[in-house]
Parts: structure tokens; sequence; C-alpha cells
């Protein structure tokens, strides 16, 4: 299996030629004085180290040995605690918190790259500070003081874990029918009764403490999803000196046999009278927990185009190394017996489409992570009213689409693999697996499509829509006498009006027709995905083609060929998704029961 190698160079040109990322950092406050191109430099720099010398060769013997679960205690795989302490002692996993409390405060533009370096390498393991630092968000958005003085260093310095309690056997999606309950006591917390499955690192032997974020339901809670209240639940309930106490009222019941994801520990919590405490308002855990929620769900779109890069990386080695046959315009290597399968064009077509996907959607994290930097640091309201717009509008399609794309460029890698591809020692079907799961958790991506659809669309008759086709259809005109982007002009404007034109439709279908809704969902998203990769690459050849003429590397003249494959072969599918789409939900909704 190839070494897993951070794509730095591409994510400094994201950063410092397509965004120019150093002038918003310097532009809003609070990242003025934290953030300068030479800090973030060392930053990627440093990461890129961790991810590939640390990280990256535990994934497969992780995968391998996975978690062992003896009597409620979880033990996990060789390396992994070693790896977490390294990664914590680097102050790694409050990279991008509150300095108040102990964190670096970093912009999320910066610290999504560090985060798909980490998740390529080893999802696995990325999981862990990615549910700590989500929990993190929550409760410095929604935690009171106390709590968060108290709880928010330790887990910023890594000594304390996090992990989110929501799903149980009964209730996935539909959380408003949870039963967990929690009752007041006489001091001021609450005792926390119910079971959790599926908790992702909710038990393991890496940090000292596990701090989960519970949704259960008070005893006069209305019912539904307005009942829901969320409680914060150490493991070890914290002395007064701050060091870790007593084992509170709950325990790992057992780890889930899974198709993936092995050296993650995802756990059955049965909470026995656990001790908790509010975080936020009463019934108002719902909102509490979507902090945390929205949070994961960019995280875990990121971890779609981490795992994607890898499979990239493995193939691509594979199929510069691999002699098959010869080349269709003659041999190339006449000293050996046959060419490299680089030669072909099936296996370029699955290389290039994968290295499209990969470098559009690392574009894309890094466009919707400036957004959520503006919501965050931006001191104008216009300004923070309209990031958190687009933050809302975008989030849904960063989660399914980038990972809908991860899981195809990792069977397409498995694919140039062939018949090694198949077999364990080349790290490939592993990539197969762990990927699949990023398009179920988190909100499956059915959910994160009716998501966009309906509440980001529809229910606000395309306001915030309007943002983002309004944003591309200005870069259009600004850009029009741009001889290098002259190529892509007309079809980026045609790949717009076309995901106008059918949010316009579903609108009005939608309002005599509520079906039109989760008719048209999955088809938009992966629609809109497709436009605004189309607008991200027209960004990248403004960016690269000032460079090209002089480029020795192949780095700039290599991104213009991309983008051209992208728009002759992967945009192209917008024409059909649309007509998909127009042709509405009848023939969904048709059959009875029994025609099924």
């Amino acid at each position: 299996m190839a070494e897993y190698k951070a794509p730095l160079r591409d994510m400094r040109f994201l950063l410092n030629d397509v965004f120019d990322a150093p002038r918003q950092w310097a532009s809003l406050p609070g990242l003025a004085e934290t953030v300068d191109p030479e800090t973030a430099d060392a930053i990627l720099e440093e990461a890129g180290k961790i991810a590939s010398g640390v990280l990256a060769p535990l994934n497969q013997k992780g995968d391998e040995e996975g978690c062992h679960w003896n009597d409620g205690e979880v033990t996990t795989p060789e390396g992994f605690r070693e790896a977490y302490n390294t990664f914590a002692e680097g102050g790694w996993v409050g990279l991008g918190g509150d300095p108040e409390f102990g964190g670096m405060g970093m912009p999320k533009s910066l610290v999504a790259q560090v985060e798909e370096m980490m998740q390529g390498a080893n999802m696995a393991f990325g999981l862990c500070p990615m549910l700590t630092a989500g929990a993190c968000l929550a409760l410095h958005a929604h935690g009171s003081q106390e709590l968060k003085e108290q709880y928010l260093p330790k887990m910023y310095d890594g000594s304390w874990s996090g992990a989110m309690d929501l799903t149980e056997p009964h209730a996935g999606t539909d959380l408003g029918i949870i039963r967990s309950k929690a009752e007041p006591a006489d001091d001021g917390s609450y005792r926390i009764t119910g079971t959790k499955i599926f908790i992702t690192w909710g038990e393991h032997d890496m940090a000292e403490n596990i701090i989960h974020l519970v949704l259960a339901k008070l005893p006069d809670a209305p019912p539904g999803p307005k009942g829901i209240s969320l409680f914060l639940v150490p493991k070890f309930i914290p002395n007064d000196d701050g060091s870790s106490g007593e084992r509170n009222a709950f325990s790992c019941g057992s780890l889930e046999k899974k198709m993936g994801i092995k050296g993650s520990a995802t756990c059955v919590m049965n909470f026995d009278g656990a001790k908790g405490w509010l975080v936020g308002e009463p019934h108002k855990g719902l909102m509490a927990m979507f902090t945390m929620m929205n949070y994961e769900r960019l995280g875990v779109g990121i971890q779609g185009l981490g795992i994607a890069e890898a499979s990239y990386q493995n193939a691509l080695a594979y199929a510069q190394e691999r002699l098959q046959s010869r080349s269709p315009t003659g041999a190339q290597e006449k000293d050996k017996v046959a060419d490299p399968i680089l030669v072909h064009p099936d296996v370029r077509r699955m290389l290039l489409k994968m290295k499209a996907y990969n470098e559009g959607g690392r574009a894309f994290i890094t466009y919707v992570a400036q957004w959520l930097d503006q919501a965050k640091f931006s001191d104008d309201a216009a300004l923070r009213e309209k990031a958190d717009a687009m933050v809302a509008l975008l989030t849904p399609v960063a989660k399914a689409y980038l990972t809908d794309r991860g899981l195809d460029s990792c069977v397409i890698g498995q694919q140039v693999f062939g018949g090694h591809g198949y077999i364990r020692e080349w790290g490939q079907e592993q990539f197969v697996r762990d990927a699949r799961i990023a398009q179920i958790y988190e909100g499956t991506n059915g959910i994160q499509a009716m998501d966009l659809m309906g509440r980001k669309v529809v229910a606000n008759n395309g306001k915030f829509f309007e943002f983002f086709a309004s944003e591309v259809a200005d870069f259009i005109t600004e850009n029009q006498n741009d001889g290098a982007l002259e190529p892509y002009i007309q079809p980026l404007a045609a790949a717009i009006e076309r995901l106008s034109d059918v949010t316009e439709h579903v609108i009005k279908a939608s309002a005599e027709d509520p079906t039109q809704v989760g008719a048209a969902a999955v088809d938009y998203l992966d629609l809109f995905g497709l436009t605004a990769e189309a607008y991200m690459w027209a960004r990248m050849v403004k960016a690269a083609a000032p460079q090209a003429e002089s480029d020795t590397s192949g780095f700039y003249t290599g991104k213009l060929k991309t983008a051209k494959f992208f728009y002759d072969r992967l945009l192209p599918q917008s024409v059909s998704l649309a007509e998909g789409i127009r042709a509405g939900g009848q023939s969904m909704m048709a059959h009875t029961a029994e025609e099924f």
C-alpha cells in the first residue's frame, strides 16, 4: 500500500492563491493577531508529518486488530494510545478552540485542512478528536460559564475526550421518540437513565475522562422533539481540583461488530441513574445538539474527502508501477515486458475522475470553512447573517455530496487495482469499507438532501439559494473577458441557470404536492454539489492560469488540465440530474404497497 502523503501543496494553493485566506484572516477581529501566513504554513507542515508519520502507519493495523471489550472496559488497538498522546500533546485537539479556555483559536479554513489530513491518514482514529471538538463547540455555545471553565480546558488539551449520545435502539433519525429520562436531583444535577447505541468512541483507554453529551427527556417534557434536553455526563465526576473523581453510573454494554472503521469503538452505552448537568435550556436540547451535529456534518464531509484522497494516492501509485499490456499508441516502455497501466485511457478516466472530485471537494470545503469564519469572527452583523445562511445551505451539500463522491473514489480506486483491490494487503478494500459509514452517520445522505431541499431551499422560498446563485453570477460577469476562463464561463453559466431553474420548479411544484420535495431531494443535492464544484474549478483556473506558463513542476498545468476534464466529462451529468428532477415524483409515488 502506498504511504499517505498530505496534499500540502494543493492546500497552500487554495488558501493563498484561490481564496486569499491570509487577507481574510487579517480582516477579521479575533484572527488578525492569532494567525498569519507563516503560522499557518508551520501548522500545515507539522500536521502533515503527524498524519503521514504517526497516524497513517496505524490505519491498517487498527482495522485488523480492532478495539477490545472486556466487562465494560474498552482497549484500543496497539499504538493508538501513544498516537493519541502525541496528538493531544501537540495541541491539535484544541486547534480551533476558544483561547479563553486554552484553545488555539485558529480559523476553520485552516483547521479544515488539518482535519482532512487526519481523516485521510486514519479515519477511525480521527473520529475521536473530531467528536471532542464538536462537543466543545456545543458546550461553548450553550453551556454555563461554570461548565465551560470546568470542562473545556481539559477537552481542548485532549486529556478528556468527548462523545455525543443521540441514537437509541428504536429512535434514529426521529429523535422525538427517545426514551432516555433525566430526573432532577437536589443538588441541581440530574440522574440520567436509558440506553444509547452507535456511540462512537463512547468508551476507550486513550483519554483520562470521556465527556458525554446525552439527549434525554425531563419528567415534564412535552412530546416530540420539543421535549428533548441536553446533558453533560462525564465518565468520571471531576473533583474540586479538576482531577477525575468517582466513576459515574454508566458503562459500555458492548461494541458493535461493523463493516468498517474497526479501529474505533462504536459502543452501546447504558446509563443507570448517571449524574449529569443540563446544557442550555430545558427542552431546547435538540437545538444545542445541532450545534455539534452541524460541525460534525462538515467534519464527515471532510472524512469523505480525506479517504478519497488516500484512495487516489494508493491507486495512482499502483497505476504507475503495475505493468500490463501495451499502450494503444504503441509501446511506451520498450525495455519492459509491458507498459504501466497508467497509459490506458480507461485507467486515466478512473484516476482523473478521482482527482477532479477530490481537488474540487477540497476547494469546496475551504469555501464553506471561510463562510464559517465570517459567521464566527466578523463584526459586520449583515455579513454574519449572510454567512450563517450560506453555512446552513452548504453544510448538507458538503456532508452528503463529498461522502457520496468519497465512496465513489474508493470503489474506483479499488477498480484500478483489479483483483488486487479485493485483497486485504493492498489496503484498498479497507478504504471501501471505511468510507461507507460516512454516508450514513450524522444524518444519512437522504436526510441531508431533504434538509437541503425542504428546510434550506423550499421553506425560505429560495432566499438562501439566491445568495449562492448571485455570487456565481457575479463571478461570471466579472471574468467573462478573462481569456483563460473563456472555455469555462459559458458552461458554468449554463450550470447555475440549470440549478436555478429546477430550484424554482421544485418550490412551485411542492406548493401543490408535498411529495415533490422528497422526490427531488437527492438528485437536487447532487446537482447542487456538481454545480458548486464547477464554480470551485473556475476559481482554481483563474488562480492557476497566470502561473501555468512558467510551471516546470506540472502542478499548475495539471490543475488546468484537470479542470478541463471536470467540465468535459463530469459537469454534463448536471443535464440528466435536472431532467430527473423536472420529471417529478409521480412515478415514485404511483405504486401501491403490494406492487413493490
